[in-house]
């Protein structure tokens, strides 16, 4: 072997039996952890959260090492572009139903809810995902799943944030002008919680850019990745995301990288 490599036999033995410096053991460690991490959450962290997990393991670590080494492994997110809303400069002609004006941040729970519904694909067509959050944690709060587009799918997702949730006096909740939105009995049951309707401009997903980034979060972090057959996939798909994974666990940066569940636990334990 020290022929074939041209060194002296002293110098490969010395070579061999050299010892692993503090510096290397630290980056191998860093190394093997954000492969780790990235295995753990099912190929959904980016370098971002990854450090964040990381360094509440204790593992010092910045985002460009961590941006670095995944790189080096080929480690890339299943990451699709949330929306991000920028205020545009020139002057909006406001509509009067639009209580939310895309003021998307909320001071407390229950203060602004935002709710859309959107399409599943699956092997025998498609499944509608209607969802409600509250604004303050970005916490999913309703959620239902069916084979139709109804006033019930909607309607099934309120009763489901209003049984988990306390209504407050102004509460807001913002959608767009789709029908089922705009059904008297949808309408009604707003009005009997004493909850303000809000809607977006005709045509317009951006007065509802919350919702609309967390649709495409769901999908490229799991819709994606699975193979569904039906309503049964697609259900238990959403369910594992939603409360096992998203509300639970998921760092969200509009909560300084604290997970929904985390954000309220922490506004609560201040207001004690």
């Amino acid at each position: 072997m020290s022929r074939w490599l041209k060194v002296s036999r002293s110098g490969y033995y010395k070579w061999r039996s050299r010892k692993v410096s503090a510096r290397e053991q630290q980056r191998l460690l860093v190394e093997s952890s954000v492969v780790t991490t990235f295995k753990q959450f099912k190929h959904r962290y980016g370098a971002p959260r990854i450090t964040v997990e990381l360094k509440e393991a204790g593992v010092p670590c910045s985002l460009n090492h961590v941006a670095k080494l995944m790189a080096a492994n080929d480690l890339q997110a299943r990451n699709g572009k949330g929306y991000k809303y920028f205020p545009s400069i020139q002057t909006r002609n406001h509509v009067s139903d639009n209580l939310l004006a895309r003021n998307f941040k909320a001071s407390k729970p229950n203060e602004k809810w935002v709710s859309d519904i959107t399409y599943i694909k699956v092997e025998r067509g498609f499944v509608y995902l209607a969802v409600i959050m509250d604004l303050f944690s970005r916490k999913i709060i309703g959620w239902s799943l069916d084979t139709t587009m109804t006033n019930q799918l909607i309607i099934d997702a309120f009763e489901m944030a209003v049984a988990s949730r306390s209504t407050e006096p102004g509460l807001i909740l913002h959608s767009d002008r789709g029908v089922q939105y705009r059904s008297g009995e949808y309408q009604h049951l707003l009005l009997s919680e004493g909850i303000q309707p809000s809607m977006s401009r005709k045509g317009n997903c951006w007065d509802n850019a919350a919702m609309e980034s967390f649709f495409a979060r769901l999908k490229v972090e799991s819709i994606y990745a699975e193979n569904l057959k039906g309503k049964s996939d697609a259900y238990s798909c959403v369910f594992e995301y939603i409360e096992m994974f998203y509300n639970t666990i998921r760092p969200h940066s509009t909560n300084s990288y604290l997970s929904p569940n985390n954000y309220e636990e922490s506004y609560y334990a201040r207001c004690a």
